[in-house]
Parts: structure tokens; C-alpha cells; sequence
């Protein structure tokens, strides 16, 4: 929830300090350049500039990093990073070997913001030029062998770091592209469906309209008929329409667990869910009834609860009156929406259609949390025992 996901900007000020914190851990490497300000013997105009040339430094750097998986401008990266080295280069002559590390991360800024055919000349030319500036630094050469590995090794994991990202964000984009393919050949389905259930029906109330009409003035019993037949067919449209719209309606236990993941995560709640439900003899309207109790239950917990964690639990049992599966939402919230003695309507629905299907509703709650617990039969029995 507080972090920030990989191809993803920070949206937020506690997600930009999140992602400053773990960059900046990298920093450590520069003690070197900060123990010889702070203990090299250099003069403090000497010591003055070498602050600012290192603040100025880390300042470009960082912005560099945080170009990772934004739009190419190439021209500008390039100009960053020539500025960059062209820094490096004169603290490294100016105040000592120390100061050599700089390269390592002009390395790892060329990795993380130019792209691979780009990065793959910049990374070797960083670490070239850190060899020659070594073999001129009194005593560079012993940091040679320290310094260099890390520039190609750190340079050429930060373009997989960076092709991972792009090929996050294009994931992340196909599949929002396929949800609203889906969504869109769903929306079709319905139109079909609706227009065979009522394209016959209502071209024929249209022809006994139509006779109905022309009848009235001579033959009145036979209008009336007529009329009797448009009703009945009206009748039957209009329960053909319920029962479509009654099974694209209902709900799926696979399908809420993953809407209540989101919801539960959105909202900021740690989510404890079970993995791909066991149907096997379940009945259909069981089903419906157990998925209409998770979505009730996690919207309370959303809404009203206050919680920061959330377990839900499902689980076949065998009782007395034969197999149920239970559905538990437990959560450390408040306690729900209302009292315990006194059920707000949406628990009571929630009751009256599990007690539909022959299941039944517990709720339990407490300065601990609230409890929800639904029950229906998994095995298509008439009745359920409350204390499965």
C-alpha cells in the first residue's frame, strides 16, 4: 500500500520519501569523498567547494534515477550525465583518488536513465574514463580494481532494472486493455442474449397489436384475444428478461475473493485471503447467496469497520444436518457498522438470503473486531444448523 510499485510514479509525499529512502541507501558508497572533506588536511575554501561540488553531484544524480521508466529525451540525459562526469572528473583531479567513486555512479545513472543502445557505449566510456583519470590521480591505480567492476556490473544491472520496468508498465497497460476487451465483448454478449429473448416476442406483440387494432371496430371478442395474447407474451418477455439479467447478476465466490482483495488493498487493509475456492457439489444459489455474504461483509469492513487488517476464511464442514461451507470475515476494526443487538439492513438482507438457500448468519462483536461468519449447504440440503 505505501510502497510504489515497479513502473510506477510515487502519487503521493510518503511514496516519494519511500522511494528518496531506498536510493538513497546507494549513497553510502560516497563516504569516501566525505571522510577526505571531513579529514583529507584540505584547506576550507578547498573543503567549502568539494561540499557543494558533492551536494550538486548527488542532487543530479538523484534526478537521473528518478527518470527510470519515464518518456526518452535523450538529448537531456545526455547532457546530464556529460555534466556529471565533467564534475567527477574535476573533483578527482582537484581533491584525489577518493573522489574516484563519482564514476561508479555516472555509471549506474547511464543504466538507469538512457536506453540499452545508448547505455551499452555511455558505461564502458564512464568506466574508460575512470581508468585513465585513476592512472593519473597519485595512488588511483590501487583503486582501480575496487572501482571499475562495480561501474560495468552496477551500469549493466540498472538497464535490466530499467527494460524490467518498461516491460512492467507494458504488462500493466495490455492488461487494462484486455479487462476493457472483456468488458466490452461481455457488454455484446448481453446485447445478443437480450435481443433473441426479446426480438421475437416483441415483433410479436407488434402483429397482435397491429390485428388487435384492425378487429376493435367488427369483431370486438376477437380483439379482446388478441389482447389476452400480447399480455401472455408480454408476461413470458418480461421472465425471460428477469432470469438473463438474474444470471449475469450473480456472483461467483472466485470473482468476489479477487474484488475483495482490491477493495481490502485499496482501502489500506491488510487482507488474509483463501486461494481458488472448492465448489464441488455446491449448489448455484449457495454459491450466489456465500458471495453476496463476502461482498456485504467486506464493504462493512471497507466503509464502516476502520480496520487495518482483515482474514477471511473458507472452509467445508460436516454437521449433524450434512456438509455446509462457511465463509468467516473477521477484521480488528470498531465492530462493524452497528451493534451487535441491532443489525443494520444490509445484514439483515444479507440474512434473509442466505436463509433463502437454507444457510444461516452469526456476527460476533468486540473491542477485538467483528465477526462475520455465513453458512450454506454444500451438498444442496434444505437446512442448515447454526452451529456448524
Amino acid at each position: 500500500m505505501n510502497g510504489v510499485g515497479i513502473g510506477q510514479r510515487p502519487e503521493n509525499r510518503r511514496q516519494k520519501t519511500v522511494k528518496v529512502m531506498w536510493t538513497a541507501i546507494w549513497l553510502a558508497y560516497l563516504g569516501a569523498p566525505v571522510n577526505d572533506l571531513l579529514h583529507g588536511g584540505h584547506a576550507v575554501g578547498v573543503q567549502v567547494i568539494g561540499w557543494l561540488g558533492l551536494l550538486g553531484f548527488v542532487v543530479w544524480y538523484m534526478l537521473l534515477i528518478f527518470r527510470t521508466g519515464r518518456g526518452d529525451r535523450t538529448h537531456l540525459v545526455l547532457g546530464s550525465l556529460a555534466v556529471l562526469a565533467a564534475e567527477s572528473t574535476v573533483l578527482a583531479l582537484s581533491l584525489g583518488r577518493e573522489w574516484l567513486v563519482l564514476f561508479v555512479y555516472v555509471a549506474i545513472a547511464s543504466g538507469a536513465a538512457l536506453p540499452p543502445r545508448l547505455a551499452r557505449w555511455t558505461i564502458p566510456g564512464a568506466s574508460a574514463l575512470l581508468t585513465a583519470l585513476a592512472l593519473v590521480v597519485p595512488g588511483g591505480t590501487s583503486f582501480i580494481a575496487a572501482l571499475l567492476l562495480p561501474a560495468l556490473l552496477g551500469g549493466f544491472a540498472m538497464t535490466g532494472v530499467r527494460e524490467l520496468i518498461r516491460t512492467t508498465i507494458a504488462l500493466r497497460e495490455a492488461r487494462a486493455t484486455v479487462a476493457q476487451l472483456a468488458a466490452n465483448e461481455e457488454r455484446l454478449r448481453l446485447a445478443r442474449d437480450l435481443h433473441d429473448l426479446l426480438g421475437h416476442s416483441l415483433s410479436l406483440i407488434t402483429l397482435k397489436s397491429e390485428l388487435a387494432g384492425r378487429m376493435l371496430p367488427a369483431h370486438p371478442d376477437k380483439a379482446a384475444q388478441q389482447v389476452a395474447d400480447i399480455e401472455q407474451v408480454s408476461r413470458q418477455a418480461l421472465v425471460d428478461v428477469r432470469e438473463a439479467v438474474t444470471g449475469y447478476r450473480r456472483p461467483r465466490l472466485a470473482a468476489e475473493l479477487a474484488g475483495a482483495k482490491v477493495a481490502l488493498t485499496a482501502a489500506g487493509v491488510v487482507a488474509e485471503l483463501p486461494g481458488e475456492p472448492d465448489r464441488a457439489g455446491v449448489p448455484e444459489e449457495s454459491e450466489a447467496a456465500l458471495a453476496w455474504a463476502l461482498r456485504e461483509a467486506v464493504t462493512n469492513v471497507v466503509r464502516h469497520s476502520g480496520a487495518r487488517r482483515c482474514v477471511v476464511e473458507l472452509l467445508r464442514r460436516q454437521t449433524l444436518d450434512g456438509a455446509v461451507l462457511e465463509l468467516s470475515v473477521e477484521d480488528d476494526g470498531s465492530g462493524g457498522p452497528t451493534h451487535a443487538n441491532a443489525p443494520g439492513n444490509g445484514l439483515t438482507g444479507l440474512a434473509e438470503r442466505l436463509e433463502k438457500v437454507g444457510g444461516g448468519l452469526e456476527t460476533d462483536a468486540s473491542r477485538r473486531g467483528f465477526r462475520l461468519v455465513a453458512r450454506v449447504p454444500a451438498d444442496g440440503a434444505a437446512d442448515v444448523g447454526s452451529g456448524a
